[in-house]
C-alpha cells in the first residue's frame, strides 16, 4: 500500500474526509520523505481505540460483519495506518468533542508506545517523519524530493476536486502551495 509519500498522503486524506474533516492542512518537508503531517477538525479517536488504529488487520469503520456490504468510507483507517508506522516514526494526536482533553500514540518503525492524555484541539494530527528509514532499499527507488512533491501535488489535488466543501491547505517546505477555501460547488 505504502509505496511513496504520495501513498501515503492518499491515504491519510481520506481518512480526514472520512472523519468528516471540515479543513485539511497538509505540511510535508522534501517531498514527503522527511516529513508529512495532516490535521484535521474532523470527530478525531477515541483514546481507547488509537492501539486499534495502528494495529494490523484492524479497523474502527466496521461494527459488525454486514457493515461489509454498507462501506461508505474511502477506506478502513487503521491498515494502512499501521503500514505507515511500520516504515517510519509516526504519532497520532486526537480528541474527540466529547473528550476533555487529547491524546497521542507514538510508533517507531513498528514499536508502539504507550497512549498517553496530550493537550489537542477536537480532530486528529498524524505526523510521519523519516519515511522508509529503516527501509533502505524501499528508500533508494524514492525520486527527487520536487518529484516526489509532486505526486503529493497530484493526490491533494484529486481530494480537492471531489471534496469542494472542505478548506484544503498544502505546504512543502514551509512554504504555501495552495490554499483552498471551502466552496459549495466545483
Amino acid at each position: 500500500v505504502i509505496e511513496r509519500p504520495a501513498s501515503v498522503v492518499k491515504e491519510l486524506l481520506e481518512n480526514s474526509v472520512d472523519a468528516l474533516a471540515t479543513r485539511i492542512d497538509v505540511d510535508i518537508g522534501e517531498g514527503g520523505m522527511q516529513l508529512i503531517r495532516i490535521v484535521d477538525d474532523g470527530e478525531g479517536i477515541h483514546p481507547e481505540d488509537l492501539p486499534l488504529a495502528v494495529a494490523s488487520h484492524a479497523t474502527s469503520k466496521l461494527r459488525e460483519a454486514d457493515d461489509l456490504f454498507r462501506v461508505q468510507t474511502l477506506g478502513f483507517r487503521g491498515e494502512a495506518l499501521a503500514s505507515i508506522a511500520e516504515v517510519s516514526r509516526f504519532r497520532i494526536r486526537s480528541r474527540r468533542h466529547d473528550q476533555p482533553t487529547g491524546a497521542e500514540i507514538e510508533v517507531l518503525a513498528g514499536v508502539h508506545g504507550p497512549v498517553r492524555p496530550c493537550g489537542s484541539p477536537v480532530g486528529t494530527l498524524i505526523e510521519v517523519r523519516d519515511l522508509f528509514s529503516n527501509t533502505p532499499v524501499r528508500r533508494k527507488f524514492l525520486r527527487q524530493p520536487a518529484t516526489e512533491f509532486g505526486h503529493v501535488s497530484e493526490q491533494f489535488t484529486k481530494i480537492a476536486l471531489a471534496h469542494p466543501r472542505l478548506h484544503l491547505v498544502l505546504r512543502h517546505n514551509d512554504r504555501p502551495v495552495y490554499e483552498l477555501p471551502a466552496a459549495e460547488k466545483l
